[in-house]
């Protein structure tokens, strides 16, 4: 698999629940990757359960996290750009837009991967998301990479349908879990996958699929 793919997003941990497994599953069949990551997720309540963190210490070990994530993915590419957690959507889409472009315009991806504007919950997601689709509507349609989103609002099937890309990750739950556990701030790994082998069946069945939407661009 000759890809090259983008990842955009705002926050350490964003890459770990719904793309892990398909990015390490990509990156085995060749694929290059580059993750894009906004923030260092420095203003997330969560200190780890007994705390790890304080609120000076949070930034730091926040990257450290990622860092982890992405080797227990197999990312060698990453980028922090350095924006302010909780505040990508109130800064200048000509800001936000020429840090993500000039990274599109390096790499020159097949393959694109962010949240669906509007779909995604948090503002940081949606004004990421938002972002990369203004710089990929720039690109004439015959020379667009495909465009694979996240979204998990209330309405999002309701809107744009079931999604149209389900990726088999199953031979990959290893790298999804250890990609999960890497930020050991935010979550605990034991209250997701609790004491099971990570390939019994209700493992399989609850993390063996990752779900993409195709962005619909007009």
């Amino acid at each position: 698999m000759s890809e090259r793919i983008l990842v955009v997003l705002p926050h350490p941990d964003d890459e770990a629940f719904g793309m892990s497994g398909t990015l390490a599953k990509f990156i085995a069949e060749g694929a290059e990757v580059t993750y894009a990551c906004l923030t260092l997720g420095e203003m997330g309540r969560a200190l780890g359960n007994p705390p790890i963190a304080s609120r000076v210490s949070l930034p730091e070990i926040r990257k450290q996290e990622l860092i982890a994530s992405c080797a227990a993915i197999g990312i060698q590419d990453l980028r922090m750009l350095g924006f302010m957690d909780k505040t990508v959507e109130f800064e200048p889409n000509e800001v936000v837009d020429a840090a993500i472009r000039s990274i599109y315009e390096e790499i020159k991806p097949t393959l694109v991967i962010t949240f669906f504007p509007g779909y995604s919950v948090h503002p940081d997601h949606d004004a990421t998301g938002a972002s990369v689709i203004r710089i990929l509507q720039e690109v004439p349609q015959e020379e667009r990479p495909a465009t694979w989103c996240v979204g998990f609002s209330h309405n999002m099937v309701q809107d744009n349908g079931e999604p149209d890309v389900v990726i088999d990750i199953i031979d990959y739950l290893i790298q999804k879990r250890n990609s999960i556990a890497a930020h050991s701030t935010q979550f605990q790994i034991s209250e997701m996958f609790g004491n099971q082998d990570i390939h019994s069946d209700e493992v399989k069945e609850r993390f063996g699929k990752e779900r993409f939407w195709s962005y619909p661009f007009k």
